[in-house]
């Protein structure tokens, strides 16, 4: 069962970097400021660092999905419930990637898990109170904050540069937004790399492995974050193209606008232990930049994108739920 598990949780792993990842760098490419391959490049290695920094300074938000539901004691249902949620947040990434939506990992794995959790313990005390509080929490604090803090960026830097000339200030901002987007691709590194090594760490514990050395959970962070820069590197054009470039018209300025919202917002949750969904925190900061900016936003794209958020969470637990019941049926 623990190879099935591996497989599993890398998988989503490929899958997160390969549709979850490309929000960090979307905003770069729709501005011209890196071609998709140099951004994509940058993703990989920023989503790599950002990954093994934030583990070895703040590990907080892997014990909150570690803790995140509590299984019981059988090991075995256990973990079928673990592989029911994670094959949850496989088929719905896909399914959203089909369509080109920015769906957030981070809430299809904590969906996906809780949701096979309520299916094998029968109940809602399945699942931990004060882990979903901050998951509730970093739900919140990933929409309005960046979206207003996007807004704000930009009329800020607008008002600054007033007297400037503005072909000279573009071409400042172009440059300036490649160190904008890799810091934005370093905190998702920081932020998801850190959900799938808390459930990973949760499965072994299961089967007794739990208590491992420092150099185990160093290896297991360099795999998690290997597999991430794989998925980075294969790229996710579609959801590039709709976040950075239909959504709202982006110029330099607002690109970076965005960029610097959305780390404020990720780099604050990381340290605070919350599970922030990048997807989320970058959409929106791009958003308020877009309005900033005066350049408004297409309404049709942004309802798709909320629509798309919306189902996640009761899309993901319903697929948990449904898939744990027919494993537990079947074996």
């Amino acid at each position: 069962m623990i190879i099935l598990i591996t497989v599993l949780i890398l998988l989503v792993i490929l899958v997160n970097g390969w549709t979850d990842a490309p929000n960090a760098i979307a905003g770069c490419i729709c501005t011209r400021s890196l071609s998709p391959t140099s951004a994509l490049i940058l993703a990989a290695v920023c989503n790599f660092s950002g990954a093994v920094g934030m583990y070895l300074i703040s590990p907080r938000v892997a014990a909150t999905l570690y803790n995140i539901v509590d299984l019981g004691e059988d090991s075995s249902a256990s973990l079928c419930a673990i592989a029911a949620g994670l094959s949850a947040v496989i088929l719905w990434s896909v399914a959203a990637f089909a369509f080109g939506l920015p769906t957030s990992e981070s809430h299809a794995l904590i969906s996906g898990i809780s949701g096979a959790a309520i299916a094998k313990c029968g109940s809602f005390s399945a699942l931990s109170i004060r882990e979903w509080s901050l998951v509730l929490g970093g739900l919140l604090a990933t929409t309005l904050p960046p979206f207003i803090l996007g807004y704000i960026a930009y009329r800020i830097v607008i008002i600054l540069l007033s007297r400037a000339q503005r072909r000279s200030a573009m071409l400042y901002f172009n440059r300036a937004q490649r160190l904008s987007a890799a810091t934005s691709a370093l905190l998702h590194g920081a932020q998801d790399s850190q959900k799938f090594i808390g459930i990973y760490l949760l499965a072994l514990s299961l089967l007794g492995l739990g208590e491992r050395d420092r150099k185990f959970s160093i290896l297991l962070m360099l795999i998690c974050a290997t597999v991430m820069t794989l998925g980075t590197l294969i790229g996710g054009a579609r959801i590039i193209k709709k976040v950075g470039c239909d959504m709202t018209e982006l110029d330099a300025v607002g690109g970076s606008a965005s960029d610097i919202a959305s780390s404020i917002t990720l780099f604050v949750c990381s340290l605070a232990g919350i599970p922030a969904s990048t997807t989320h925190s970058k959409t929106c900061a791009i958003m308020g930049a877009g309005l900033g900016g005066g350049r408004g936003i297409d309404v049709h794209i942004v309802s798709q994108v909320l629509l798309a958020w919306g189902l996640t969470f009761p899309a993901c637990g319903t697929l948990g739920y449904c898939f744990y019941m027919l494993t537990s049926a079947v074996f």
